[in-house]
């Protein structure tokens, strides 16, 4: 399948998953997409991740987390650049997820980190996603 925003695709997949409390979901891969999965375990949102080939085809195994309740730890997650509508921010501009509960993932000079991470960096670039 053939998608123009497999950022987007991602998202969307690691979404359903967690909404139908699946344990993993697999997305294929690129090397973006890694840089987002290795955020989202470094942050604590999800348990792990690991390229998988199925194939030929290679692809990341996400391992979702949830808390002893069995509710997801990511309550939400979404696109905000898409390829229509591109969002860039300065390096003092990527805006607080929820005053800081959650995180922005942002694509800058220095490879794939999070807002508070740009922010300490002094480095700018394109708003990919919010989780929280």
């Amino acid at each position: 399948m053939t998608t123009s925003d497999p950022i987007a695709d991602m998202l969307t997949r690691v979404r359903n998953a967690l909404q139908a409390r699946h344990p993993k979901v697999d997305v294929p891969a690129s090397r973006l997409k890694m840089d987002i999965a290795r955020i989202l375990k470094e942050e604590g949102y999800i348990a792990n991740f690991k390229m998988a080939e199925d194939g030929g085809k290679k692809s990341i195994r996400i391992y979702l987390k949830y808390t002893p309740g069995n509710v997801p730890v990511i309550s939400r997650i979404e696109r905000v650049s898409r390829p229509g509508c591109r969002v860039y921010v300065g390096s003092k501009e990527a805006p607080p997820v929820l005053g800081g509960l959650g995180i922005n993932i942002l694509t800058t000079p220095r490879g794939v980190m999070t807002g508070a991470a740009a922010r300490r960096e002094n480095v700018g670039g394109e708003l990919l996603c919010r989780v929280w």
